[in-house]
């Protein structure tokens, strides 16, 4: 059963970024909305993405360490305390599972075997859906 919650801790579900999300649907960058939402995760997956899509892998992972920083900001302070299912369908826990799959793919970039397995065991674990719906989109 893919993505039952065995141990029966509540999921984290973290608030809408509305604005940011109006911003970017507006067409305002990435780059201008994390100077101006730097505690957004979904901004700075978005960074990390294109770095990576531009080669540009040393920036795309300290873009996606700094979204992952800010995600577990966002998850606590939402009650999270540091385990639990942390829902793909839940639209505003994306930024911050990008962040997590972008911080994976640019340690594994950077030859940093230890962070790919730790990263990879923490997105699975927040759901095991994310990773096949990010590499889809």
């Amino acid at each position: 059963m893919v993505g039952e919650n065995l141990l029966g801790i509540p999921e984290t579900l973290l608030p809408e970024e509305t604005e940011v999300i109006d911003r970017l649907g507006a067409g305002d960058e990435p780059a201008d909305l994390a100077a101006k939402f730097p505690s957004s995760s979904l901004v700075w997956a978005l960074l990390s993405d294109e770095a990576h899509a531009e080669g540009r892998i040393v920036e795309s992972y300290a873009y996606a360490r700094v979204g992952y920083h800010r995600g577990l900001d966002a998850l606590r302070k939402a009650g999270w305390r540091g385990q639990g299912p942390v829902p793909w369908r839940h639209e505003p826990n994306r930024g911050f599972l990008r962040s997590l799959y972008a911080l994976g793919r640019g340690a594994a970039a950077i030859g940093e075997v230890e962070e790919v397995e730790r990263i990879g065991k923490f997105l699975n674990d927040s759901d095991p859906t994310a990773k096949a719906a990010i590499e889809s989109n």
